[in-house]
């Protein structure tokens, strides 16, 4: 028996229509944020435990400042999603928080005590790019509809360990997800006496933040490393930073229309390989 061709396009109507369902309601199971939030945490080989520890409650204490909610509850939803995990080799990446909705003082004071209350760990080496590798899928599997999609990195050295760090950057760009940083001028050696980058923040400017109004917030040591975290992170939930910033509190560099850095993304690796060949001829 033939079927009419008007027949035929009904039935194709009909079956487009069921197969559109399942994705409708997926998306109306999203709750809708201003922001879903993923803060990656540098505990490589050059923080120590009590600078590590200084770091985490510098965010837990963030997290909960009123200014910080107000920020939060002045969005067009007044909510966002936030999630934090730390990192350090490229085969480290600890998450200690997944994709959690704040809209209020009592939920981000929940944040905070959740992250105070996992023990302190560190590990070596410094992969910026193992961490924004891990994070792009973590925005994939995100289980609320945000206006905006945000990696915050933190950390006090250049990549040395994995692919380079301009090119998972530009993956992540791709995949619409913005960079922001925040480098730690820690100024001293670590326990190993791998040499510091003193311009760090410039590194962090050229080579790790990119996307719509990325910016990186500069943490002048690890004891003002939580005054630096509330300043970035009003000004990343604000989505409203204004240029410029009054001279008071951390410095904020913006990021850059053209070029790049001048010692080239991969100064972390030649570092390494400079200071292990060092090592070994001794």
């Amino acid at each position: 028996m033939l079927i009419r061709p008007a027949v035929i396009s009904v039935l194709a109507l009909v079956a487009a229509a069921i197969l559109a369902l399942p994705a409708r309601s997926m998306a109306a199971d999203r709750p809708a944020v201003d922001l879903a939030l993923l803060l990656a945490v540098d505990i490589s080989g050059s923080i120590d435990p009590d600078e590590a520890r200084l770091q985490r409650e510098g965010y837990a204490r963030a997290i909960a400042d009123p200014a910080v909610v107000k920020a939060i509850t002045g969005g067009i939803h007044g909510r966002i999603a936030i999630a934090y995990f730390e990192w350090a080799d490229s085969y480290t990446q600890t998450p200690l928080l997944d994709w959690t909705l704040v809209a209020d003082q009592a939920g981000a004071d929940a944040v905070a005590r959740r992250l105070l209350a996992v023990p302190i760990t560190t590990a070596r080496r410094t992969s910026i790019s193992g961490a924004i590798r891990h994070a792009i899928p973590r925005f994939a599997d995100l289980p609320f509809a945000p206006l905006r999609r945000v990696l915050d990195i933190s950390g006090d050295g250049p990549n040395n360990d994995g692919e380079p760090v301009d090119l998972a950057r530009d993956a992540a760009l791709a995949a619409g997800i913005a960079i922001n940083g925040l480098p730690i001028m820690n100024g001293r050696p670590n326990t190993w006496g791998f040499p510091v980058l003193p311009d760090l923040d410039r590194y962090y400017e050229g080579c790790v933040i990119g996307g719509p109004g990325a910016f990186v917030v500069v943490a002048e040591g690890f004891e003002t490393f939580g005054v630096a975290v509330r300043r970035k992170l009003i000004l990343e939930i604000a989505a409203t930073p204004a240029w410029p910033l009054p001279p008071a509190g951390p410095r904020v560099i913006r990021a850059q229309t053209s070029g790049g850095y001048d010692k080239g993304c991969d100064i972390g690796e030649r570092q390494s390989r400079e200071f292990w060949r060092r090592r070994f001829d001794q």
